[in-house]
């Protein structure tokens, strides 16, 4: 059996938390912004550091899992 619960997590996050593609924080001209494809060095390390703040909450502190088999 395998336990997919940590990849899928991992990749939802990476999608909706990409800088540019739904929101970026901070925006060039506003604190938030919608799909403006565009990212900062700030932006990225915005969004890198609530990436792992996500990915910890689900993976460590509820533990989701999800098995296959």
């Amino acid at each position: 059996m395998g336990d997919w619960g940590p990849v899928v997590i991992a990749v939802v996050l990476f999608v909706l938390l990409s800088p540019g593609l739904l929101f970026q924080i901070p925006g060039k001209t506003r604190v938030v912004e919608f799909g403006n494809m565009q990212t900062s060095g700030t932006s990225i390390l915005v969004h890198t550091i609530i990436y792992f703040g996500l990915i910890t909450i689900f993976l460590i502190a509820i533990g989701v899992h999800i098995y296959t088999g």
